[in-house]
């Protein structure tokens, strides 16, 4: 099991978990991605989880609930007065996919602490508590550019003091990287697991899924394995 947040909300997490997916499905693994809550439906472009699936086509691929207005998954609840998820379902359903797949991935909303839902109790939970429940691994996606080593800085100090061990993939690397993309790189190289080129996401899905190991670490099923030759080759 593999959680999926970032620093921000627009880092590029949905097409990282399709990378990750699509590398681990080229490794021979059967994968699933659960999307816990999608918002913003009424905006009416692909939710997550349909990108997902166009990329990297990956066993199973389900959204827990959905809500019309791009805001933080509880806050969207209350605004539409459905049901907001509750903590423990979201983890027996995750639970579930896990029984039947070799790698489940989970999408967060936004970065680490949006609200998600609510516990029995009628307490907001955050990933950061799905990442303490399920006692798993979180991939952070962030920004490459400036800006990026506060933010990514403070998501990995609340994992770490939550004990949740994490990795940073960049959601977008430029083709055209600036100085300040290689001073963080060179910067976050100790967390890092991935790196993707900007617009992945629009690529062919076959060009997708044979290109997506190169992107990743064998962390996340993927291939590379020494960041100064990657840096070398996409320079």
């Amino acid at each position: 099991m593999v959680l999926v947040t970032g620093t921000d909300t627009d880092v590029g997490k949905t097409i990282v978990t399709a990378a990750i997916a699509a590398a681990a499905q080229a490794a021979g693994l059967r994968v699933a991605v659960i999307k816990p809550g999608q918002t913003g439906t009424v905006l009416g472009v692909p939710t997550d989880v349909e990108q997902v699936q166009r990329l990297a086509a990956p066993h199973t691929a389900r959204t827990l609930a959905t809500y019309p207005e791009p805001l933080a998954p509880l806050a969207a609840a209350k605004v539409a007065e459905l049901p907001p998820l509750e903590l423990y379902e979201v983890v027996d359903a995750i639970r579930a996919e896990a029984e039947r797949h070799d790698l489940v991935l989970v999408e967060g909303a936004g970065g680490l602490l949006v609200p998600m839902g609510v516990r029995p109790s009628g307490e907001a939970w955050t990933f950061a508590d799905l990442a303490t429940t399920l006692g798993v691994s979180t991939v952070v996606v962030a920004r490459a550019g400036l800006g990026t080593l506060n933010h990514t800085a403070l998501t990995l100090e609340a994992l770490a003091r939550r004990g949740v061990p994490a990795g940073v993939v960049l959601g977008a690397w430029p083709a055209d990287p600036e100085l300040v993309h290689w001073a963080n790189l060179s910067e976050l190289v100790p967390h890092l697991v991935g790196a993707l080129p900007d617009g992945a996401g629009g690529m062919e899905p076959g060009v997708f899924r044979r290109s997506a190991p190169g992107w990743l670490t064998p962390a996340l099923h993927g291939v590379i394995d020494n960041w100064r030759t990657w840096a070398d080759e996409v320079h």
